[in-house]
């Protein structure tokens, strides 16, 4: 019944907003707005775009021209057409033959909450990723953005679950392209396109890199991937969680994370059963996992123990850790574009040990990765490691 009237509540809202229509910055064209969306069966296409509004100014990535907040069809955990939000940065200036090639942004835990979505309230960090998207549009790239399925749209966002954030990330370049048909020549988005993302977005940008051609299909060309702070791996983590486990504390943002992967799961798995082990304690701060952004839930959570969350171990549950793996694993083969990994050796938001064993599978499985490490922690990581992205992005595009 939740999920029911989620969706209905929030269809109210998109139907609302669905005869926005987006005015010109600069020289910037208009883009009308799709229709208003009466129910998931009558989502058209995925990738299409259903509505569009100018992206409030103080959180434009600097060096763009226009800013514009899509919403657009994608698929959710349940495998079934839903909305997301996302948006496109054009880059000031003048697009090369075919147009500006695209990276679509992956973005970092932000939160599970509607009003999480970086569309919404920004990035999680601007002081750190509008700096870091600049230095990509500084040399010579449009930027998409999604923000997820269920942050603002119908439905909760299934954290970490890499297959669908894969699917959305693929899905905001088609959207992206659509909304810049309607653009002067100088302004549209090429069909070229890479996946760059960080912490949780460095996760989705790895898990798109091995799908992204599928996923895209014949009308888009997928380039290649960046991924820094990746978790991997993670689901060896999860599964030893119960009673007094782990034993000793650990931070909030860890804390946190845990929360919104419990929630994830189950939203996305209610046959697990999960409510049936969590305790007064781990209902509470489940529950309010659904809602707050990660600042404001990390403050929530000092003193807090993952272990008076559950009143049995989560291997419990039937068919809890097929299903977890199935949930949070990350593909270690069939990957067909490099892709290039960075992680920080003082990170202690996503473990070293954990994605260095990934990192590990990846090229034994001889899989085309570049994996590079940095003596910086989760954040330092993203900054530090363009140096190297930039270049390594650029040759895949023939720059």
């Amino acid at each position: 019944m939740r999920t029911v009237t989620r969706w209905h509540r929030k269809v109210l809202a998109f139907a609302a907003c669905a005869a926005v229509v987006i005015g010109s910055s600069g020289a910037a064209g208009t883009l009308a707005a799709g229709p208003a969306i009466a129910s998931p069966s009558t989502l058209g296409d995925t990738g299409s775009v259903v509505s569009s509004r100018p992206l409030a100014p103080q959180f434009w990535v600097p060096g763009s021209a226009d800013a514009t907040v899509l919403t657009y069809v994608t698929t959710d955990t349940f495998g079934n057409k839903a909305l997301s939000t996302g948006t496109v940065f054009i880059p000031e200036g003048t697009a090369p033959p075919g147009g500006w090639p695209v990276i679509s942004w992956a973005h970092g835990t932000s939160g599970i909450g509607d009003d999480c979505a970086p569309s919404v309230r920004g990035p999680g960090l601007p002081e750190r990723d509008l700096p870091y998207l600049a230095k990509w549009m500084q040399q010579g790239y449009a930027i998409v953005a999604s923000d997820y399925a269920g942050l603002g749209t119908p439905g909760l966002h299934a954290y970490l679950d890499g297959r669908t954030t894969a699917h959305n990330v693929v899905d905001m370049v088609r959207a992206g392209r659509e909304v810049s048909a309607s653009l002067p020549a100088a302004q549209r988005l090429s069909r070229s396109w890479a996946a760059v993302g960080q912490s949780q977005g460095g996760g989705a940008a790895i898990y798109t890199a091995r799908y992204a051609t599928q996923f895209g299909g014949p009308a888009l060309d997928y380039r290649g991937a960046v991924g820094t702070g990746t978790p991997a791996y993670i689901e060896r983590l999860v599964q030893i969680a119960g009673p007094g486990v782990p034993p000793v504390a650990i931070t909030p943002a860890l804390t946190a994370y845990l929360s919104y992967i419990t929630a994830g799961l189950r939203y996305a798995h209610p046959e697990l059963g999960i409510d049936r082990i969590l305790t007064p304690t781990g209902r509470k701060y489940v529950a309010l996992a659904e809602t707050q952004c990660v600042g404001e839930f990390e403050e929530q959570l000092r003193g807090v123990s993952v272990g008076d969350y559950f009143s049995a171990p989560l291997t419990s549950l039937p068919n809890f850790s097929a299903t977890l793996a199935d949930y949070l694993g990350m593909p270690e083969k069939g990957f067909d574009k490099p892709f290039f990994m960075g992680h920080g050796l003082l990170d202690t938001d996503v473990p070293y040990p954990t994605t260095a064993a990934y990192a590990a599978t990846l090229a034994a499985n001889g899989q085309p990765v570049t994996f590079r490490t940095y003596p910086s922690d989760h954040s330092g990581t993203l900054v530090r490691s363009q140096a190297d992205t930039i270049p390594f992005l650029d040759r895949l595009f023939g720059k």
